[in-house]
């Protein structure tokens, strides 16, 4: 494996720093939106309790012990409580739209990757293809099949490299992108109850 790395040249190189940057964003991500899943019905069934019992103080320190988005929209909501109804849920949906930035963030990073890695494996195609017709005018027209070799492996390494690295990328990011959607449904319906609980 490291022999065909070597052979690869330094587009195989570029290729696998760029995945290692996707791999710890990656792992930053599925982490941050672990943390900010919660049990959204149990968390509101708390939280509803507690207002139901004139609580505002005790409600709010749940959230405020809770993390995630979901929290924060229910701690939204009942910080601006007194305002109309279109009035809370243009506060509601101002912060929905925060936390929804907040989760994305990075993600295009892992994009970024899964498009530009197969790109850059082509070049290295493209250069290690040059490099063999390269030996082939200067040894012509004698070309030894060992002397070529070596431009052609650089060119299958770069393109397997850059394959190599957009396939789990391109799984990675559709796999936060589904996370974020749970999370953001969760948001959604966690607006609605409270919106429907204060008005």
């Amino acid at each position: 494996m490291a022999e065909w790395l070597q052979q690869g040249g330094v587009m195989v190189w570029v290729i696998l720093a760029t995945g290692l940057v996707a791999l710890f964003v990656f792992l930053e991500r599925v982490l941050h939106l672990h943390r900010a899943r919660i049990k959204a019905e149990d968390f509101l069934m708390g939280i509803v309790n507690n207002l139901r019992h004139g609580n505002i103080t005790e409600a709010m320190a749940i959230c405020d012990e809770t993390p995630g988005p979901v929290a924060y929209i229910v701690k939204t909501a009942i910080l601006h409580r007194a305002a109309d109804k279109e009035g809370l849920r243009a506060a509601i949906d101002n912060a929905g739209r925060m936390e929804i930035s907040r989760m994305e963030r990075r993600l295009v990073v892992i994009a970024t990757v899964a498009q530009i890695a197969p790109v850059c494996g082509l070049l290295g195609t493209v250069l290690g293809m040059m490099k063999s017709l390269l030996v082939m005018r200067q040894q012509a027209p004698l070309v030894q099949s060992g002397d070529v070799i070596g431009g052609l492996m650089q060119a299958l390494v770069a393109t397997a490299a850059g394959l190599a690295v957009a396939l789990p990328c391109t799984v990675a990011f559709n796999f936060l992108v589904g996370k974020v959607e749970k999370i953001v449904l969760d948001m959604e319906r966690a607006a609605s109850e409270i919106i429907g609980f204060l008005k």
